[in-house]
This record gives structure tokens, sequence and C-alpha cells, in this order.
């Protein structure tokens, strides 16, 4: 088989990349600390849960306004203020006296993070050339799972000095990723100018995008995907660790680092999986992996094959996620589309709302085996979706 030539990425996917590790490395730090810092307020499991829903659920109901911002005031701009308002409620809320406090400056920065996301999917998919969508995706991904990789290492060392300084790491580190996209953006006419390289005509509009079988599967896959791994995962896994194995932040913080692993080691070959193979097999095998290890995982008699369910998640992660962003730029097919990347975003907002809510109730109720089961067989479900609808062809063009 003859390989085709790599197309040389525009430096816009480049400054992206950095500023999704920079962004992903205090992430990873502040994460395992979220739920635990919540139950020093004195709550209950599904309360301390919540807060992870709290984030998402602005993030939720924000994203048709980010994406309007990002149609009037192009993608640099967008993703340089949301990030900052990201910083500003995070730092804060290192310094949150009581619960309602806490899930306030949380929610603050949901409304934040979703007008940066917007941007930069947005942006990425802009960018993305056509046979290289699959390997745009995965070094975007690669950009979150290795600070995701990093984060809980240095978290570890952060979460010495209490619950509180992981949030005021992560605040650095987002004003550094502002700084970094700003600079590196500030020449580009496509990220700085709304609708560059697009007529307004040809913008694909939201209930054109439903009327495609792809999309439709999509929207289903990534709401599994935001409650397994945006929401469950981030938000019930520390729990788990907390109460099943009596760990602290940074024994949380290794687990989830286990999982970034996994991401780690899969995701440059899915990538080029993504566009050689195609994007149903590899959405298939990963939705299958995801189903499994999460099934698995509260099984787990000890700290270490627990990690080692969570490596084998992430590398479900990694051959699904790469193939959802392909699938998304192979619908619009070089149109721009604010809602059709604002509906993507929604949909994964609304499974890390809801996964984190859920769970963390049945876990009150029924225990963490029961919570981990439904996750798995959303994931099944999401799986089947792919099963019934082509796959797209090798240009991109979604069969209508």
């Amino acid at each position: 088989m003859t390989r085709s030539p790599k197309s040389k990425l525009p430096f816009e996917v480049w400054a992206l990349v950095a500023g999704a590790f920079t962004v992903a490395l205090g992430y990873g730090v502040v994460a395992p600390a979220i739920p635990q810092f919540a139950l020093e307020f004195d709550v209950s499991n599904f309360a301390a849960s919540a807060i992870v829903s709290a984030f998402a659920g602005m993030r939720l109901v924000s994203a048709p306004f980010a994406g309007w911002v990002v149609a009037k005031f192009g993608e640099r701009r967008s993703y340089t203020i949301g990030i900052l308002i990201v910083a500003i409620s995070t730092g804060a809320a290192a310094f949150a006296q009581d619960y309602t406090q806490f899930v306030v400056l949380r929610g603050a920065g949901g409304v934040g993070s979703s007008m940066f996301t917007v941007a930069a999917t947005a942006l990425l998919v802009k960018m993305s050339p056509l046979n290289a969508r699959g390997r745009v995706a995965s070094l975007n991904a690669a950009g979150f799972l290795l600070g995701g990789l990093l984060g809980p290492v240095f978290g570890g060392i952060v979460s010495v000095f209490g619950l509180r300084a992981p949030f005021v790491f992560y605040f650095f580190m987002l004003l550094i990723a502002a700084a970094v996209v700003a600079i590196a953006l500030r020449n580009s006419k496509a990220a700085g100018s709304p609708g560059v390289g697009t007529p307004k005509a040809e913008a694909m509009p939201f209930g054109a995008a439903l009327r495609i079988p792809q999309y439709r599967a999509l929207l289903l896959s990534v709401f599994t995907f935001g409650w397994a791994s945006f929401g469950v995962r981030v938000s019930i896994v520390p729990i788990f660790v907390a109460v099943v194995f009596n760990g602290d932040a940074a024994m949380a913080a290794w687990v989830l680092a286990a999982y970034a692993a996994g991401n780690a080691i899969f995701i440059f070959p899915s990538g080029r999986w993504t566009d050689s193979v195609g994007r149903k097999p590899l959405l298939i095998i990963g939705m299958l992996v995801l189903a499994i290890t999460y099934w698995a995982f509260p099984l787990a008699p000890n700290l270490w094959l627990a990690m080692l369910a969570m490596l084998l998640a992430g590398a479900g992660s990694a051959l699904a996620n790469p193939a959802q962003q392909a699938v998304l730029a192979d619908v619009l097919n070089g149109r721009s589309g604010g809602g059709v990347v604002a509906g993507y975003s929604m949909a994964s907002d609304l499974g890390g709302v809801l996964g984190p809510l859920v769970a963390g109730f049945v876990v009150d109720f029924a225990g963490f085996g029961w919570a981990f089961g439904i996750t798995a067989i959303l994931l099944l479900v999401a799986m089947v979706g792919w099963t019934f609808v082509t796959d797209l062809n090798k240009k991109g063009t979604a069969a209508a």
C-alpha cells in the first residue's frame, strides 16, 4: 500500500497543542483534589462529585453563547478571554470558605472553559488538512495527555502543601497557556478574523448536521465519552480510591496517571490508524475496551490492579477520541459551523454533567459496582451505535 505524503500542519495547530499541554498539566494537578477538597466541607459523596457537574453544567449551558462569541470575535480572542475566566475562578476557588463558594466558582470557570474549548476545536477543525484529520486530533489529544500524564506527578508534590495548593498551581498554568496562544496567534488571520476562508453562505447549520447519520452517532458517542472520561473518571475514581483503598489525593493522582499513560502509548498510532483504516473501526474497538475496563475497575482487589484497569481504559480512550474529532471535521468538511461545534461540545458536557451526578447518587445508595456498571453499559450502547452507520470516506465526505 502506498503511503500518502504527510501534510505540513499549520502553525496554529502547534500553538493550540502547546496551550493544550499547559492546560492539561495544571488540570492534572488539580483534578484529584477537586472532589477530595469538597469532602473537606463535610458533604456527601454525591455533593462532592457534583462539583465536577457544576463545572460541566456551566460549560453545557454556555456552549451556544461560546459559539456566538467565536463567530463574533474570532478564535484567538475567544480562547484568551475564556481561559482567563477559568484562571481567575480557579485562583479564587483556592480560598473558598464553604461548599457554596466552591460550587459557584467552579461553575464560573465552566463558562470560560466553554469559550476556549469551542474556540480551540473550531480552529483545529478549520485548519486540519484533508488527509491528516486524525493526526491533528491525536496531536491535540497528545498535548492534553502528556500534560495529564505529568500533571499527577506534579500533583503528588503540590498536594504536600495542602488541598488548596493545586488550585494555585493550576491558576498559573492557565495564565501561561493564555499567554502562549495569544502571542503565537497574534498575526494569524484564520484565528483572529471570524469566518476567514469560508463564506457565510457555506456555514453548516446545526439542523443540517443532524440529518447526517455520522453526526448523530457522534453526539451519542461523545455524550458517553464525556460521561465516562470527563465525569466518572474525574469525580468517582478519586472517591473510590479514598473510600476503598483509604488513599489520599496523591494516591488518586497515580491512578489517574495510569489512565493518562495508557492514552500516551496509543495516541499517535491511533491518529495514523484513524486516517488510514477509518474512523468507525477505531471507535468500535475503543468504546468496547472502555466498557470492559470501566466494568472491571471496581472489582480490583488492590491499587495495582485498579491502576492496570485505568491503564487499559486510557488505551481505549486513545483509540476512540481522535476518531471522534476527525468525524466532526469530516462532517463539516471545510465549512464553518459554530453551532455544529457547539453541539459536539454540549453533548460531551451533558455526559460530564450527568455522569458524576448519577454515579455519585448510585454510589451512595447501591455502591461503586453499580455506578461503574451503568457507565460500561452506556459505552456499549455508543459502540453499537457506530455499527449502524457507514464510515466516512477517505476524503472525509459524509454520506447524508
